[in-house]
């Protein structure tokens, strides 16, 4: 039993030390933090669990599937037994082989274990692999730059120690930074130098290694480094890229390497530095010819990317460029499974495409280029939606296509729509699907359902409820920014020569078909929705604005505040009281939305008012209608009133004059002397609604 309990506590030990990167910590840095950025994730991925896949410790997505921080910030030393690797690895799964063996002879032959035997069979286990990290280059460097790494990276220490620390770090390795750069240990070593390192010590590194960045790209230890670099040196960021030129294309096909440019381009290079890799894509001719002297000229020329290229240059150049840019493409995307085809470098190199030949004067010519390029990657639009250039290439796709197109291009993006009604960039795509498409009866069953089946999820945060919005009041100033409608207009005057059908007959189908789904979902949820800020406003303008019959969801909506006012349960406030719930109400009540500008409420013709009204009356009770301006919160004052306003309105049948008596009537001489001498907000507005009664 002794020999037992000898043999498992350095095990336990290993096993605590290599169980992989921990739970992070709370960032207690100072200076050198900086504001976390990430990439658009496309819609493709699966939804992430805990994590989005594989990212380092700044959120960006590595896209070997090796966490950064798995490389920085893990707990274990690694110069410890559990980091072997390459002769070292084998000899310990050998090692582990024989232990196995022959315990495997002592429990058949039932002897007794000599107590020493496992603990003598370690220490000459750890003397054999002291010995071979002895024989390795660099064995020196890396035993010395481990014990300083060991107190660098601590993360709850001063600032003034931890610099002392990385004083003392780059002492050991400056000049060699380069000769131990790619091993995996090392590698973790020199990145917390450049993280919590001050410029200078960044900038060292940065020229140390000046001439290895493609190498260091694409290797899956040495690229996280690549990567902070690029993000903490801007100085050094356009010569690093300029050492990627001519192998850009290679490098977007490469398992490591990928990612390094995707994160380059799309979260730490402007606009000039953004053209040093796009140009590649233009041609070798471009790549020999292109002037790069780096004057100011020079970089205003290049931040206009292929326009800028082809400017004043012949016709025949002029279409070897062209015919270049497409070429690298279609590799791109006949190599989709690399992944490079979801990032913005070859988004933006085809929206720059697609755009120089839109200025073709030959319309044959034009189309035929256009019609070559979307059947190449036609198969792959629902990886490109998530990027600004790539929604804007597949929203042409859909505006200049035609209907045998935008159905294959509706096929591609059905398994994604909930997704992408999430996206920002995405949902771009979906809206310019409904602006575009004749055939409603296909974006019905394609698309409307695919959006309103997932109401629930979707009118919880601001991206989703404009796809609500959309289908319902597209392009309203109320839930759209001036910007968002802007882009989706770029798409109008190609829809005017490609769609037969006109605009607002086109979006009013789009309504009728959402209008039941929409309303039936208010119907059911309506109770529990309405108490979110997001859900009041999509159950607003659903109620006011779409089509068909809306009694089954009226009643969901007033029996919500037919309960007792005020609420007994001071942690669970009565609806009324919500600020956003008694605007809801109210603009229920009044019709419309107000319109600040003109002073006047917009009316929705779909809605009736004064019909709300009566049932409201009817509804909610005399009780909670006066408890609503006259006990508790007093939240429902400016509801109340425009209950009054609403029933002055109803013209015609006896019913509505005997409800409008009826709520007179609640309305006593004691009543309005209460709320005559409070001070509740709204008291003149409720009164002078009282009083036209």
């Amino acid at each position: 039993m002794a020999a037992k309990a000898d043999k498992k506590r350095p095990r336990a030990a290993a096993t605590h030390a290599s169980e992989g990167p921990k739970s992070k910590k709370p960032h207690l840095g100072g200076k050198n933090e900086q504001k976390t950025k990430k990439r658009g994730r496309p819609v493709t991925l699966p939804v992430p669990v805990g994590s989005s896949g594989s990212e380092d410790e700044d959120g960006n997505i590595g896209e070997s599937g090796i966490e950064e921080d798995q490389w920085t910030d893990e707990e274990g030393d690694p110069g410890d037994g559990d980091h072997l690797d390459g002769e070292d690895a084998a000899m310990g799964q050998e090692n582990a082989d024989e232990t196995l063996a022959d315990g495997a002879e002592t429990a058949t032959s039932l002897r007794p274990k000599d107590p020493n035997a496992a603990r003598e069979s370690h220490k000459a286990q750890k003397i054999l692999q002291e010995q071979r990290r002895a024989a390795k280059p660099h064995s020196d460097l890396l035993t010395d730059s481990k014990r300083v790494w060991a107190l660098a990276r601590q993360k709850n220490i001063p600032p003034v120690e931890r610099q002392k620390h990385i004083h003392a770090l780059m002492d050991v390795l400056r000049g060699r930074v380069k000769d131990v750069v790619l091993k995996h240990d090392a590698s973790r070593i020199v990145q917390t130098a450049v993280k919590w390192g001050r410029q200078k010590e960044r900038d060292e590194i940065a020229v140390e290694l000046k001439g290895k960045y493609k190498e260091l790209a694409q290797n899956k230890y040495s690229k996280f480094l690549v990567t902070k670099l690029i993000r903490l040196c801007p100085t050094h960021r356009a010569s690093i890229l300029l050492e990627f030129q001519s192998h850009v294309l290679r490098m977007l096909l490469h398992r490591e390497a990928s990612s390094v440019l995707a994160d380059a381009f799309e979260l730490y290079a402007n606009a000039y530095e953004r053209t040093i890799l796009l140009r590649d894509f233009y041609g070798k001719e471009t790549a020999l010819f292109s002037v790069t002297s780096g004057s100011s000229e020079d970089k205003e020329r290049a931040k206009r990317g292929l326009k800028g290229v082809l400017d004043g240059v012949d016709s025949e150049r002029r279409r070897r460029v062209l015919a270049s840019l497409k070429e690298n493409l279609v590799t791109i995307f006949n190599n989709s499974d690399k992944g490079a085809v979801t990032h913005a470098i070859v988004h933006r190199a085809l929206w720059e495409y697609m755009s120089v030949i839109d200025t073709i004067p030959e319309e044959p010519e034009r189309d035929k280029l256009r019609r070559e390029m979307f059947e190449s990657c036609q198969e792959v639009l629902a990886e490109m939606v998530h990027t600004k250039d790539g929604s804007r290439v597949v929203r042409e796709f859909l505006a200049q296509g035609t209907a045998k197109d935008r159905k294959q291009i509706l096929k591609a993006l059905k398994p994604h729509i909930e997704r992408m009604c999430l996206d920002d960039e995405a949902q771009l795509v979906l809206f310019t699907a409904l602006d575009v498409i004749d055939d409603t009866k296909l974006v019905a069953k394609s698309l409307i359902s695919e959006i309103t089946a997932c109401a629930s999820k979707l009118y919880l945060i601001p991206q989703g409820r404009r796809a609500l919005f959309y289908l319902i009041v597209p392009r309203t100033r109320r839930h759209f920014t001036p910007a968002q409608i802007v882009s989706l207009a770029e798409t109008d005057a190609a829809r005017a020569r490609t769609s037969k059908k006109a605009p607002e007959l086109r979006a009013a189908e789009v309504c009728t078909f959402a209008s039941e789904a929409l309303v039936t979902w208010v119907e059911k949820t309506g109770g529990e929705v309405l108490r979110e800020p997001g859900g009041s406003l999509v159950i607003a303008e659903i109620m006011l604005f779409a089509d068909g019959a809306k009694d089954g969801a009226i009643q969901t909506l007033l029996q919500a505040i037919a309960i007792s006012y005020p609420s007994a349960d001071t942690s669970a406030p009565h609806p009324i009281d919500l600020p956003h719930v008694s605007r809801l109400y109210k603009n229920l009540l009044q019709g419309g939305h107000f319109d600040r500008s003109a002073q006047t409420v917009e009316r929705a013709t779909g809605w009736e008012a004064g019909s709300f009204a009566n049932s409201f009356a009817q509804q909610v009770g005399r009780d909670n209608v006066l408890g609503m301006c006259t006990m508790g919160a007093r939240g429902g004052v400016f509801v109340v009133a425009e209950l009054c306003a609403a029933l002055c309105l109803i013209s015609g049948g006896v019913e509505n004059e005997n409800r409008r008596k009826e709520v007179k009537m609640w309305f006593t001489p004691d009543v309005v002397a209460l709320i005559e001498n409070s001070d509740v907000k709204g008291k003149a507005v409720l009164l002078e609604g009282i009083a036209r009664l």
